[in-house]
């Protein structure tokens, strides 16, 4: 938690740019990494790719699997294995509420985003619901219209002067 008066600091190593154009993200959680001391110098580094990763709930516990943390160079013994499993740190009831939802609603849980908050590696974790090409397709669509919109709004404001 952020000290009184001061605001949290807040730097991000990697997002997962395609996660918004795959899915429809329901709902956000922030959840804590449980990682080894290579792999925190590594992610510093920005040595790290979340692309085809997902979180898992299994056994009462959620773990991110897929995610690519390169090995950091000057670490000792080998350092880390860069595609292991890495388990997330939530609460008990948050556990709990996330996996009747991915059970329910056939929902997915995808890493979003990775940062540190106030020197503690996080995870911005996404429930959704994977997009079929229409869908894909319609987002470009109200995309591009809005971006449209946008460039008659300032054209009009621009002949008015």
């Amino acid at each position: 938690m952020a000290r009184s008066g001061e605001a949290e600091r807040v730097k991000v190593v990697a997002t997962n740019r395609r996660a918004r154009r795959n899915y429809t993200v329901v709902e956000t959680v922030e959840a804590g990494l449980s990682l080894l001391g290579s792999e925190v110098k590594s992610m510093r580094e920005g040595r790290l790719d979340l692309k085809d990763s997902y979180a898992l709930v299994r056994g009462g516990e959620a773990y991110l699997i897929g995610a690519y943390i390169g090995p950091y160079e000057f670490a000792r013994d080998g350092g880390h294995e860069p595609e292991r499993e890495r388990k997330l740190l939530l609460h008990r009831r948050e556990i709990d509420r996330i996996g009747g939802q991915i059970a329910e609603k056939g929902l997915t849980l995808i890493p979003l985003q990775i940062y540190f908050k106030d020197g503690k590696a996080k995870v911005e974790l996404g429930l959704a619901k994977g997009k079929t090409t229409y869908d894909k397709r319609e987002t470009i669509r109200e995309r591009d219209a809005e971006r449209e919109m946008d460039r008659a709004a300032a054209r009009a404001r621009k002949s008015r002067t």
